[in-house]
């Protein structure tokens, strides 16, 4: 059996190799957006703003997590209520399904983008032609929400978003590395560029260290506030 002092000689130099590549200097940068389905700003930020990064490469660099709950709320026995009615809760239910099947951003954001678009154009009624847009199998997930799961799976996010410090204050609320971006939600790019701590991806020419603070006192009213 090799020497200790031969296994440091041999393992030292090759971990110094490992952590001069990039994947080892860079971490990914934490994205959670909470938001609900049919506010009609949440969809305008995940269609306008939030597929941008999946365009512009962005994406490589961020963990993104979707927490579709919102301004819901849920009762001492547990049933839920939805800020915009029963088809909110039920989207939310199958925008969660779909996270659930799909952990991947890069599978899952098509369906949600999809469902958002719908919103937007206030046709959410047609939600399931988004399995034909996207190319996925629609059975997981209708089977996700017919077992319950669905329900389940918003109650979690119910006590995650309720659990928030500091607590949201409307939709969509979206954080970047635990920093709550409060108004400047749009500007959510230089938050991630700001955060990134390898070598700046091109998506980020132009942002990095571009944090416009006025755009704090101009969008205020783009929100969905609790009720």
């Amino acid at each position: 059996m090799a020497s200790l002092p031969l296994l440091r000689q041999v393992l030292v130099p090759a971990l110094v190799l490992l952590c001069l590549s990039p994947a080892c200097a860079a971490r990914r940068v934490s994205v959670a957006v909470y938001y609900e389905t049919l506010c009609p700003f949440c969809s305008g930020f995940v269609v306008n703003d939030l597929a941008r990064i999946f365009r512009n490469g962005l994406s490589s660099n961020v963990d993104l997590r979707l927490v579709p709950f919102g301004n819901g709320r849920v009762s001492p026995d547990g049933s839920m209520s939805c800020q915009h009615g029963e088809d909110e809760c039920q989207l939310n239910a199958i925008e969660a399904c779909v996270i659930s099947v799909w952990p991947d951003a890069e599978r899952h954001f098509p369906f949600i983008y999809c469902i958002e678009h719908l919103s937007l154009t206030r046709k959410w009624g047609a939600w399931q032609s988004c399995f034909h847009e996207t190319g996925l199998p629609s059975q997981p997930v209708i089977d996700c929400y017919n077992s319950g799961y669905g329900r389940q799976l918003e109650l979690r996010y119910a006590a995650e978003t309720n659990a928030l410090q500091p607590p949201h204050k409307f939709v969509p609320w979206v954080v970047v590395n635990g920093r709550p971006l409060g108004d400047d939600y749009t500007n959510f790019e230089a938050y991630i560029c700001n955060a990134y701590d390898g070598e700046l991806p091109e998506a980020c020419r132009g942002k990095h260290l571009q944090i416009a603070q006025h755009t704090r006192a101009s969008r205020g009213h783009q929100v969905c506030p609790i009720n």
